[in-house]
């Protein structure tokens, strides 16, 4: 395993970008540092790869941002209704929020973010040559760094996503220049990462180690990989490719692993037993009456509440309807979210067409496309219908105490 320096500015194929190249096992890596932002990069790939010599090109990619690259009309093709059922709405709405992000970069340095990725993907399928997608999924990369943070913090980052949804102002020199030298996705959460060690390590340092463990698992007819990673990945990935010794499937393994979940849902059940107890107590202790004010100051607070969020959000009165019977019993059941069933409802009753998710990109800029475009309504609807029922649970439980011990 040997490690190379940087050939004379003379002999340099990889236009002064910043490289590294590594031997190791009888397979030669040749690391080639990019700006996800630059047309510098675009041509030093290309450059890179016409002189030759490789057999595999890999790239700083997973299949969803490989596929968000190069088709277009990928996302009008997305089954909505899938997305609502199984649970991945806030992982949509986070990607919706990098994708703006990285439109407001296009039409401000006009080149998209990840083109030299792009670029280095059509190169490797146009001569033949054998593509790997190196990068760890992106959905994963959320999940494991939003795991490793407390509510607050997660709220604080969940929150922040969702402003940039409706950010129109010019990317700063400074963010710039972080992605001239760093990662896209470092540069999305820069605001957050600079703060939190843990999201940084999760975006980062763990995303090092693990696209060099898949380059060290490449397939047995891979001798000379010439592979396209963001200039900030270089020296955490030449490390790890010259000295990880761990088992690199082992490596994957690991890091493709979700944080592990308390199987035993204890804020439903505090919550369930607080509510039904409550209705218990006051039918016992003050009669009809009191029991059944319990009952109408849960069902008017929660339904109310998660009713006027879906109305809010420009909901079908279906939809609205929806909101306020499922708000009420939600909370009460860990499998079940009020703004799941109403968006649910939306989404059946006025179906999301073509041209909605073709625009969805552009609509979710301004504050009236969330409103006119049918997919960013179905997700408005998520959102502020179960912002309305969880105000409802609190201010519904207070009531209820009120009752009982007042």
């Amino acid at each position: 395993m040997t490690f190379e320096q940087d050939p004379p500015a003379s002999t340099d194929p990889f236009s002064g970008q910043p490289h590294a190249i590594v031997e190791r096992d009888g397979v030669r890596y040749t690391l080639l540092g990019t700006a996800h932002v630059s047309k510098a990069s675009v041509d030093a790939v290309r450059a890179a790869i016409d002189s030759g010599g490789y057999d595999t090109i890999a790239v700083e990619l997973d299949k969803q941002r490989l596929q968000a690259l190069t088709d277009p009309d990928a996302l009008a093709r997305l089954d909505l209704v899938k997305v609502l059922r199984e649970g991945k709405t806030a992982l949509f709405a986070a990607n919706l929020g990098l994708a703006a992000y990285q439109r407001r970069l296009a039409e401000q340095l006009g080149i998209e973010p990840g083109a030299e990725l792009k670029a280095a993907a059509e190169e490797a399928e146009a001569r033949g040559l054998t593509l790997e997608l190196i990068d760890r999924d992106v959905g994963l990369t959320f999940k494991r760094a939003l795991g490793r943070l407390g509510f607050w913090r997660k709220a604080k980052v969940a929150a922040g996503l969702f402003a940039g949804l409706f950010a129109d102002e010019e990317v700063g020199e400074d963010e710039i220049e972080k992605l001239k030298q760093g990662d896209l996705m470092e540069a999305s959460f820069s605001e957050f990462a600079d703060e939190t060690p843990e999201l940084y390590d999760t975006i980062i340092n763990e995303r090092d180690r693990y696209m060099a463990a898949k380059l060290r698992a490449m397939p047995a007819g891979s001798r000379d990989v010439l592979a396209v990673v963001g200039a900030g990945h270089l020296p955490g990935l030449t490390k790890h490719l010259r000295e990880d010794t761990a088992a690199s499937a082992g490596v994957v393994a690991e890091l493709e692993t979700l944080p592990e979940k308390s199987s035993i849902p204890w804020f439903t059940i505090v919550l369930a037993a607080f509510v039904l107890g409550g209705f218990a107590w006051g039918f016992w202790r003050g009669g009809v009456d009191v029991g059944a004010d319990l009952v109408l100051y849960w069902v008017l607070w929660t339904g109310g509440l998660g009713a006027l969020g879906c109305a809010l959000a420009g909901g079908h009165p279906l939809s609205i309807v929806a909101a306020f019977i499922a708000s009420p019993v939600t909370p009460l059941h860990p499998a079940l979210a009020s703004g799941t069933i109403s968006a649910l409802v939306e989404a059946w009753v006025r179906k999301p067409t073509y041209a909605d998710f073709m625009a969805l990109r552009d609509d979710v800029q301004t504050m009236k496309g969330w409103w006119r475009n049918r997919v960013a309504r179905v997700l408005l609807n998520f959102f502020l219908t179960s912002l309305g029922t969880a105000i409802g649970v609190w201010t519904g439980g207070a009531r209820m105490l009120g009752k009982l011990f007042g």
